[in-house]
């Protein structure tokens, strides 16, 4: 039998593992819930998740069950958001709405591509950004549970970011409407470089000032410290604000974004970037700062 070609191979895993029908999510509790995630997107069967490779199929078909059981809504024209690239190649953001009261809407996003395998060596991609994925799942399950918000939150797991961040680009041009906000989740399991040695637990809120006192509230009873630039770097705090990331393009369309991040460490986009390196306890805690965080915002 002739060999299948790599993306035919990731096609047919992918139908194998969505038609087995078993709930991807049984664990009770956060912590170990976040790990087995991060650990699943950083499997070998998920091949580093390159876009360019077709690597991201079957990473968007596990978001999509996760969104689903969660209870989270598709998009009217299905789970998947479909774009191409410059190059022509395929990309698909995953989407979950968790409808609420008004139209009025807030984003919240992750991006899920990874670098892939890059001369024969895997790149996990643990904290970049499979800790923002598990994040944002975590959350679109806590926030599902409880009471309906008044805002409508939306959230999205971009592909493409490694391709100038065109997943979110396009996401936002198929707005019907500009979201009142949007919060952009990127490398947030690590502590392995905290702004302060000091003060070990940790997360940074980019663009975060305009609502300082709330996030502060929210963090405060968890133990956690928030800051609102880049290790005090103006110059750093911009690029990593203002010119990369997938709050970007909303950034230029006029919409208020805030990312949050743990920062950059030493494993980075490298091949040591394995989910042994992450915090989960403290990831758990940061995402319950977030969900606090939200939730007070939607009443606002």
């Amino acid at each position: 039998m002739p060999k299948l070609q790599p993306l035919v191979k990731i096609l047919v895993a992918g139908l194998l593992f969505f038609a087995a029908g078993q709930p991807l999510s049984a664990r009770s509790d956060a912590e170990g819930q976040l790990r087995e995630d991060v650990e699943m997107l950083c499997s070998e069967s998920f091949a580093g998740r390159s876009f360019h490779s077709g690597g991201t199929v079957l990473p968007s078909i596990m978001i999509a069950r996760r969104f689903a059981e969660a209870g989270l809504a598709p998009l009217p024209t299905g789970r998947y958001q479909c774009f191409r690239d410059e190059r022509g190649d395929c990309g698909r953001n995953v989407v979950g709405v968790l409808k609420g009261r008004s139209r009025e809407m807030i984003v919240i996003g992750a991006y899920y591509d990874g670098l892939g395998r890059l001369e024969g060596r895997l790149y996990p991609g643990a904290d970049a950004n499979a800790s923002g994925v598990a994040m944002m799942l975590q959350l679109a399950e806590r926030l599902a549970a409880g009471p309906t918000l008044p805002k409508t939150l939306v959230f999205v797991a971009f592909d493409a970011h490694h391709a100038g961040c065109k997943g979110a680009s396009a996401f936002l041009a198929s707005l019907p409407q500009k979201p009142l906000l949007m919060l952009s989740l990127d490398t947030v399991g690590s502590s392995l470089a905290p702004v302060k040695r000091t003060v070990p637990d940790y997360l940074i809120a980019l663009g975060g000032e305009r609502w300082m006192s709330s996030l502060d509230a929210a963090a405060a009873p968890l133990g956690i410290t928030m800051y609102y630039d880049y290790y005090g770097s103006r110059t750093f705090t911009d690029m990593f604000y203002r010119n990369s990331g997938d709050q970007k393009p909303f950034l230029d369309a006029g919409i208020p974004s805030v990312m949050f991040t743990s920062g950059i460490t030493f494993h980075t986009n490298r091949t040591a970037d394995t989910p042994a390196t992450l915090n989960y306890p403290l990831l758990r805690r940061r995402t319950q700062v977030v969900a606090a965080w939200l939730r007070k915002l939607s009443w606002k």
